[in-house]
C-alpha cells in the first residue's frame, strides 16, 4: 500500500530539511507526496499563510510533514505563523510530543547532568492563549485571553499517561496554579485522570520550577506534560539537553492526520548555505513511520541510523563541519545496516521512535 503525505516545505531552511527527510522516508517506504504551500511562501504566493487547497491536501492526506515558517521578510498582516496556527486547528490536533534525548552530542550543560536524559514533552495545542478570543492590539495597550477546557485538558492528559505506561511510568503535570484559574483547573483535572491510569506517577510542577529543574536534573523526569504556551517555552529550553534544536523532532496528533515536523524554526540566516541541520526533520519522518505508516521497526532503524551518523559527522550546529548532504548520506548508508536490528513491526515497537 502506497501512503500519501502532505508535504509543506515553508520557509527559510524548511525546503531543505524537508528534501533531507523525504531521501530518508523514500529509502524506508513508497509515499506518494502531495506538495503544498504554508507560511512566507503561500503570503507571497496567494496573499494566504494557509490556502484554503493547502489544508484540504492535508486533510485528505495519511500524514503530514512540515519543514518551517516565518522569517524577517514577512513582519506585516498575515504573518507566516498564523499558517501553522490555523493548520493545527484545522485538523483537530490537540497535543503535540517532542522528544529530548541524550544524543552524545556538545551540550552547555555539565555532561554529568545530560548523560542518558530522555523526556519527552507532551504539549496540549488546541487551548490556552494562543487560540483564546477575544484579543486586540493598539498602539497604546493589547490583550489576550486565556481559556482552557476540562475536555482539553482530559484528553491530552489521558494521552500524557498512556505514554508513560510505555516508558518509566512518571508524569510531571506543569502549570501555574498560584496565580492563573486556568492552571487551577488543569491541575484539578490532571488529578482526576490520574486516578484512571495507576501504576504511573503524578507530580505537579509551577513552571519557574519546573524550567529550572529541567536543566539541573533532566533525568529525573520522564513524561512532562503542560498547556499550550509553557509547553512550547519548555521543549525549546530542552534542546539544551540534546546539544541543539536542530536535532529535535516533533509530532502533533489529534482526530484527523497527524502532523510531523522539526522543533527549529526557519533559520534565515542558514538558508542557502547546505548547512542546516536535519537531524530534526529525519527523527520526525521516524516517528511519521511509527505512528501514522505503523512501521515503529522502520522508526527505530531511521533513529539507531540517525545515532550512528552522529558518531561521525555533524554539522556546523552541534560542533562539526558537516553539510546537510553529508548528514543524509550518512543516516541513508547506516539505515540498510541497522533495519535488520529493528523490533519487528508487530511486537508493540517502540514508544515514539526512541527504543524506550
Amino acid at each position: 500500500m502506497t501512503h500519501t503525505l502532505a508535504v509543506l516545505r515553508g520557509d527559510g531552511v524548511g525546503p531543505e530539511v524537508i528534501e533531507a527527510a523525504l531521501t530518508v522516508l523514500g529509502a524506508c517506504v513508497p509515499v506518494k507526496v502531495r506538495e503544498a504551500r504554508i507560511g512566507g511562501e503561500a503570503i507571497e504566493a496567494t496573499g494566504d499563510p494557509l490556502p484554503p487547497d493547502t489544508l484540504e491536501t492535508c486533510r485528505t492526506s495519511d500524514a503530514v510533514l512540515l519543514g518551517a515558517v516565518g522569517g524577517p521578510r514577512w513582519q506585516g498582516t498575515p504573518r507566516p505563523e498564523d499558517g501553522l496556527l490555523r493548520l493545527r486547528k484545522g485538523l483537530g490536533l490537540y497535543a503535540n510530543v517532542r522528544l529530548a534525548k541524550d544524543m552524545g552530542l556538545p551540550t552547555p550543560l555539565r555532561e554529568s547532568l545530560v548523560r542518558q536524559a530522555d523526556v519527552v514533552v507532551v504539549r496540549e495545542l488546541s487551548g490556552g492563549v494562543y487560540f483564546a478570543e477575544p484579543r486586540g492590539l493598539s498602539a497604546t495597550a493589547a490583550f489576550n485571553t486565556w481559556r482552557q477546557t476540562a475536555d482539553e485538558v482530559r484528553r491530552v492528559a489521558h494521552l500524557a499517561f498512556a505514554l508513560a505506561r510505555r516508558r518509566r511510568n512518571r508524569v510531571t503535570s506543569v502549570d501555574k496554579a498560584n496565580v492563573l484559574e486556568a492552571s487551577r483547573l488543569w491541575r484539578t483535572v490532571v488529578t482526576e485522570v490520574a486516578r484512571e491510569h495507576p501504576g504511573v506517577e503524578l507530580e505537579h510542577r509551577y513552571v519557574d520550577a519546573a524550567s529550572f529543574e529541567l536543566l539541573q536534573a533532566p533525568r529525573r523526569f520522564d513524561v512532562v506534560l503542560t498547556e499550550n504556551l509553557f509547553g512550547d517555552i519548555l521543549s525549546d529550553e530542552l534542546a539544551a539537553v540534546t546539544g541543539s534544536i536542530g536535532v529535535l523532532p516533533s509530532a502533533s496528533f489529534g482526530d484527523g492526520p497527524s502532523l510531523y515536523e522539526p522543533v527549529h524554526g526557519s533559520a534565515p540566516d542558514l538558508t542557502g548555505r547546505g548547512i542546516a541541520n536535519p537531524v530534526g526533520a529525519i527523527l520526525s519522518v521516524a516517528m511519521l513511520l511509527e505512528h501514522s505508516l505503523g512501521r515503529p521497526d522502520l522508526g527505530h532503524a531511521v533513529q539507531v541510523a540517525v545515532s550512528t551518523t552522529l558518531r561521525e559527522r555533524r554539522t556546523p550546529d552541534i560542533g562539526g563541519t558537516a553539510t546537510t548532504a553529508d548528514v543524509t548520506a550518512g543516516v541513508l548508508s547506516h539505515l540498510a545496516w541497522s533495519r535488520w536490528a529493528a523490533p519487528d513491526a508487530e511486537d508493540g515497537g517502540v514508544a515514539y521512535g526512541w527504543g524506550v
